[in-house]
């Protein structure tokens, strides 16, 4: 049964109040609360809509922790980032993403400068298949989050290229998205995440639609490529990912809660005044063992 067959039988009136967000991607769920007993047919309507969307923004949610780990669980099991240091001491499933101090010790990853095009987790061999990301407190201005469709992206390339990306894989690096921004990683988080080559071109786990599957902040070079062949290429997929017309550009409110696929969207964030406090928590979503990406 196809994802939009499952959407319009189980779902109901639970999930049917959305809007678009972009043509090809992402749609707002209206009137809906995020809660730590939703019913199976709720889940499966969001997973419905999930799938379908690759994008959901929930407006209006004020969750606690124990809220967001619990509707996050709805989708998989949890990453335990690697930056111990920025996880909540309450539940380690959530990533404070944050410029604010804690008695003079920073208590969140990436700050207030711009984060490049990047997926969450590309660098494991168990990537994330998700993330759900939720606004606590937000600066007057900056800091959008935008979002790539990877999936309309790959559709719309020159056959020529969508030949010569069969089977080609790509290394991913953390240590390469970390040296960007000077932010220093331990021998034991070097340890945990060692550069690891996936297949570029991804197909998605439940749609079946294929997806690119690199991005600018942690895509190295081509597994077996000609070092300037693999760069030519790689610089040619990066511009051609970020098109207006494959992006979508979040502006945040308090409350808001995002949930993308990824699988099949990369991101990015705006810089803002490091002078105003931006606090967001982050769970990200594994994969189930059988649904990995092949390595």
């Amino acid at each position: 049964m196809s994802v939009q067959l499952i959407f319009l039988n189980i779902a109901g009136d639970v999930m049917q109040n959305t809007r678009s967000l972009a043509p090809t991607f992402g749609a707002e769920v209206s009137d809906y609360t995020i809660s730590s007993t939703t019913s199976n047919e709720e889940n499966t309507a969001i997973k419905a809509l999930w799938a379908k969307h690759k994008l959901l923004l929930f407006r209006n949610q004020n969750l606690d922790e124990e809220t967001l780990v619990s509707f996050s669980r709805v989708f998989g099991d949890l990453e335990i980032h690697v930056r111990t240091e920025y996880l909540s001491s309450a539940f380690p499933e959530v990533l404070y993403v944050s410029n604010m101090k804690n008695n003079g010790k920073k208590m969140g990853i990436l700050a207030d400068t711009e984060v490049g095009w990047h997926y969450d987790q590309i660098y494991l061999p168990r990537p994330a298949v998700g993330s759900l990301l939720m606004a606590h407190t937000l600066p007057p201005t900056g800091g959008n989050t935008e979002f790539a469709d990877m999936t309309t992206a790959y559709s719309e390339l020159p056959e020529e290229v969508k030949q010569q990306l069969e089977g080609a894989r790509a290394v991913q690096s953390y240590e390469a998205f970390n040296s960007a921004y000077s932010v220093p990683t331990s021998k034991e988080q070097k340890q945990r995440s060692p550069d690891i080559a996936h297949p570029i071109v991804r197909t998605h786990p439940v749609t079946g639609e294929k997806a690119l599957y690199l991005c600018p902040g942690m895509t190295t070079e081509i597994v077996g490529w000609e070092a300037a062949d693999s760069r030519a290429m790689l610089d040619y997929l990066f511009e051609w990912t970020v098109q207006p017309r494959y992006v979508y550009s979040h502006s945040w409110q308090p409350g808001d809660a995002l949930l993308w696929d990824n699988a099949c969207t990369m991101h990015r964030r705006d810089p803002f005044d490091q002078n105003h406090d931006r606090l967001m928590k982050r769970t990200t979503i594994l994969p189930p063992e059988a649904l990995a990406v092949p390595v």
